[in-house]
């Protein structure tokens, strides 16, 4: 059975590992590979979300503060007590492990407008103190952070290093990072996905009462698949931090929960690919709309919408859904 599941994931696996690795040949400088590295970080994001939202059925729109959480938790470990980036990042990603699980025992036992509400209300607070509590997270004017330390050297993005006799800038080695990590983050998705916790959730999101009959401990589950969702986030959001060597209190805004979300039901929600392509989608257009200036966000908007109104399941499960349907 393993060997079937494997068989099974490798197409998809394999074609991503392509799609990633050919990317910096389309890369002229590094605006171009800040853009790739950011989409990679929100990618994965988005690869968490979607197992709570799109596996499960569970609406988050304050997710934002789980990948804030992260960040000011790593900016801080590393400014403030000493820790080296990487224990930072596995220090903050079970902080907010545990915060997640402490918030969602209570609001995963509401349903439907109550659940968006609750979770809404968890980003806005989560804002709320990061700008209020200036003596700890540098307020509205934001927090420095330290680099990323590997072997011994200190991954800056305007450095350049030699390895194995290959020079290569620092934005390249960010690029390497961030896509590994999402590469990493859709294999242990798509894991989680054929094993009983995604057999499991796909149950609570067709009937939460048919699942809970058949013997499902939906509350368990839910519970589950959210702190992973968040573990997601805050891993993403340390690197994020880290990279860009300075946070502001904008990545844990409403406004960013809501680009989560909306990448998740652009590519397609329970498609682990699509809400890659949906990452993509949403970092790449506003760069080709620039020269429209004050229409750009108008722009921005109307495409969205065409999108959700001729492809409402997502850009992925649509195109899927057509190819199968002339091949048949």
């Amino acid at each position: 059975m393993a060997t079937v599941k494997t068989h099974h994931k490798a197409p998809g696996l394999i074609a991503l590992f392509v799609v990633l690795a050919a990317a910096p040949l389309l890369a002229a400088n590094d605006f171009h590979y800040d853009l790739m590295i950011k989409i990679c970080l929100i990618a994965s994001v988005a690869v968490g979300l979607n197992l709570l939202v799109g596996y499960a059925g569970q609406v988050s729109l304050g997710h934002a503060a789980f990948y804030a959480g992260g960040a000011y938790a790593s900016a801080l470990l590393t400014q403030n007590y000493e820790f080296t980036p990487l224990p930072a990042m596995f220090t903050a990603a079970v902080a907010v492990g545990v915060l997640a699980w402490l918030v969602g025992r209570p609001i995963l036992h509401l349903k439907g407008h109550y659940l968006s509400m609750a979770t809404l209300g968890l980003g806005v607070i989560a804002a709320i103190v990061i700008n209020n509590e200036d003596q700890v997270t540098g307020g509205p004017d934001g927090l420095p952070v330290a680099p990323l330390s590997m072997f011994g050297h200190e991954l800056s993005v305007f450095g350049s290093y030699e390895w194995f006799g290959i020079t290569v800038t620092g934005t390249q080695l960010w690029y390497l990072l961030a896509a590994g990590g999402l590469f990493l983050a859709v294999w242990l998705a798509l894991n989680l996905i054929d094993s009983p916790l995604g057999r499991a959730l796909r149950a609570l999101h067709g009937s939460e009462i048919a699942a809970q009959v058949a013997g499902v401990d939906t509350a368990k589950y839910k519970l589950r698949v959210f702190v992973i969702s968040a573990v997601y986030a805050s891993v993403a959001g340390s690197l994020y931090a880290h990279y860009s060597g300075f946070i502001t209190p904008d990545i844990a805004s409403f406004g960013h929960s809501i680009e989560l979300i909306t990448i998740v039901v652009l590519g397609g929600m329970a498609s682990t690919y699509g809400v890659i392509l949906g990452a993509a989608i949403l970092l790449l257009i506003p760069q080709f709309l620039t020269g429209f200036q004050e229409l750009e966000m108008v722009l921005f908007g109307a495409i969205l919408m065409v999108v959700m109104i001729f492809m409402p399941r997502g850009l992925v499960p649509t195109i899927a859904r057509r190819f199968q349907k002339e091949a048949a």
